[in-house]
């Protein structure tokens, strides 16, 4: 049987672990802005990461999203504008894999 004061420490413990987990992960994970811009063509999209430019996208004619990271002269074409961003966010060395 599980007594008050057990209960009450494992809470505690857990809080404590959660806080822990959400500090580090503030400290580690960077932080992704998108934004975007008229464009004579359309809207552009920026890809920040705190106030450094990653890379642009927008969606040409044919209906793709073109990624272009600044970093890069590399300009795929991708079905989605998550595609594009993953890409610009990629090529920047700041996606990182869960392979759990």
């Amino acid at each position: 049987m599980i007594t008050q004061e057990i209960f009450d420490n494992q809470t505690l413990a857990q809080s404590e672990f959660e806080e822990c987990v959400d500090h580090l992960a503030d400290a580690v994970a960077p932080e992704i802005e998108i934004d975007s811009v008229p464009d004579e063509l359309g809207e552009l999209y920026r890809v920040w990461n705190s106030y450094h430019l990653l890379g642009t996208f927008y969606q040409n004619l044919e209906g793709k999203w073109v990624a272009q990271p600044c970093n890069s002269d590399k300009r795929p074409c991708c079905d989605t504008p998550e595609l594009a961003q993953l890409f610009i966010i990629a090529v920047n060395g700041l996606l990182v894999a869960d392979v759990a």
